[in-house]
């Protein structure tokens, strides 16, 4: 879900009407959920909120609450189970042949019944318009779409993919309507059209997004239940000033993110009224080398750096309790993690990373620039690069430098291939994995990476696929694991936890925010549970 990525670089639409006033809000019984999600309009991502095109957790927050998909992931995790359809399942053996039904009376919010030949026309529209944001790469298994009746679909795959399901409950596999999404364009702006729970109506000030209003839509039949009629979502542009909106009861909850200083005051001093939760997470961040770049084309200095990054010190310097160190693409909670840059590289040596570069015939120092989004991530982003900095040029076999931009123009810099090395987030799409392989080693990948093996990716993904039992494929993610400690595409660093602040009269607020960081705004309600 950059993943799955925060921000949602976004495009200047047509002004939809006007919201509420900045101070607070007008939407009367609005739950107010504040976010540091910045939604900013640029010429290189003019459809900022297609499901063709959107692939960071800002965006698919919106979109979750506003088109509707045939599976989704219940609130407690497990199994997808059935949403915009009435049934759904694999009809064959091999995990190759996937069939769903849609619920009856199915419609788009203005109206419009909803038919089979919609769903194969939204997925097919994704694939043929295959924007460079690495989206489509979702849906790439696909082999053809057959509808039977008006009520029932059918998916041939390519080749066998238990994680299918999980894939349909994605955003990119919304159902939409031809009427508003032509086939082989992106939809400019902030306007989103869909049968999910909600509608939305948008505020935005310049090229900036700054209030989304999402009311309860009556033609919604699906397998969510609301439990409001209105919930607002608030930009704000770091996490101190949404803090002090949620102390001075402008929002009712911020979700997304707080800092860690937030955190320990949260919970070490609490505050009359509000109330901060730990819910379960699985975000990452590493670096992602340009493997083409001069600077880090030589396998032996991307080793090197493995070979002396201190992880520990890292998380403790900047982000204590909120964080651990990884070792993996894969975090500690999910089927298949392993520690395969711990067991290459052990603990920090600046000996073997010298042997490492000496041997490869590498003068020292490497100059380097390390490349980070400065309104992302967090305040600590600056703070944690500066760190990483520190560690390499105390080896005195680098010569470091440390480059911040803004998201909407670090994202389109690091596709281009701009940047050597680069940091980013990983938020999953689905908790399976796969979903932490697949986005950096498959074809069509998010980092759009020139990095090829074509062992991982023609052999080991689609055998990984092919378990239905996901812990069956646990070995071959140990042999992938192995062979990214290897070549060292990307740098796992460390693995976050979350938490969300709220006013202590609203509840559902454990459930707001699932594993995959995404919004379940339909959770909130006020009063008794």
């Amino acid at each position: 879900m950059n993943r799955k990525t925060l921000v949602l670089p976004a495009v200047a639409g047509l002004l939809a009407p006007l919201l509420a006033a900045c101070g607070g809000s007008e939407e009367a019984g609005a739950i107010v959920v504040g976010t540091t999600d910045q939604f900013i309009a640029t010429a290189d991502a003019p459809a900022p909120l297609d499901p063709a095109f959107a692939y960071d957790t800002g965006a698919w927050n919106i979109l979750r609450q506003t088109v509707q998909t045939l599976m989704h992931v219940p609130r407690d995790g497990g199994e997808p189970v059935p949403e915009a359809a009435q049934s759904c399942g694999f009809s064959d053996k091999a995990s190759e042949s996937y069939r769903c039904k849609l619920r009856p009376g199915l419609t788009f919010a203005d109206g419009t019944a909803i038919t089979a030949e919609d769903v194969k026309y939204s997925i097919e529209r994704v694939l043929k318009i295959k924007s460079d944001n690495g989206t489509a790469a979702l849906l790439s298994n696909i082999d053809t779409i057959e509808t039977k009746g008006t009520d029932e679909v059918v998916f041939h795959l390519k080749t066998p993919d238990a994680t299918f399901p999980f894939k349909l409950s994605t955003p990119v596999a919304g159902i939409l309507s031809k009427d508003k999404y032509a086939a082989g364009a992106l939809r400019d702006g902030f306007d989103v059209d869909g049968s999910g729970p909600y509608t939305m109506k948008v505020e935005r000030e310049g090229e900036k997004a700054t209030r989304f209003v999402f009311t309860r839509n009556p033609a919604y039949k699906g397998d969510i239940t609301l439990r409001n009629d209105r919930v607002e979502l608030r930009p704000y542009s770091d996490a101190s000033t949404m803090g002090r909106a949620l102390e001075s009861d402008d929002i009712d909850m911020m979700a997304r993110s707080l800092s860690r200083q937030q955190i320990k005051d949260l919970t070490e001093t609490p505050k009359d009224g509000i109330e901060v939760v730990e819910v379960p997470g699985l975000e990452i961040r590493y670096l992602g080398f340009n493997t083409k770049a001069p600077a880090v084309q030589e396998k032996a200095v991307r080793q090197a750096m493995a070979a002396v990054v201190d992880r520990g010190a890292l998380v403790n310097m900047v982000y204590g309790p909120t964080a651990e160190p990884l070792y993996s693409l894969i975090p500690s909670s999910i089927t298949g993690h392993t520690t395969p840059f711990f067991d290459e590289y052990g603990e920090p040596d600046s000996t073997r990373a010298a042997k490492l570069l000496k041997d490869a015939g590498v003068k020292t120092p490497v100059k380097v620039t390390l490349n980070y989004t400065t309104d992302h991530y967090g305040a600590e982003t600056a703070q944690e690069f500066e760190a990483l900095k520190k560690q390499l040029v105390a080896t005195e076999l680098f010569d470091v430098n440390v480059q911040g931009a803004e998201w909407s123009k670090f994202r389109t810099a690091q596709k281009r291939g701009d940047y050597a090395v680069y940091g980013l987030g990983w938020f999953p799409d689905y908790p399976d994995p796969d979903n932490y392989i697949a986005p950096f080693l498959d074809s069509d990948n998010f980092l759009n990476t020139p990095y090829v093996n074509k062992v991982v990716r023609d052999q080991l993904i689609p055998r990984s696929r092919r378990q239905a039992d996901r812990t069956a494929a646990g070995p071959v993610f140990n042999q992938i694991q192995k062979i990214v400690a290897k070549d060292v595409p990307v740098l796992p660093l460390w693995q976050g936890k979350q938490y969300v602040a709220a006013r202590d009269d609203l509840n559902g607020v454990e459930y707001a925010l699932n594993t995959s960081s995404d919004l379940l705004l339909w959770e909130l309600g006020r009063g008794t549970a």
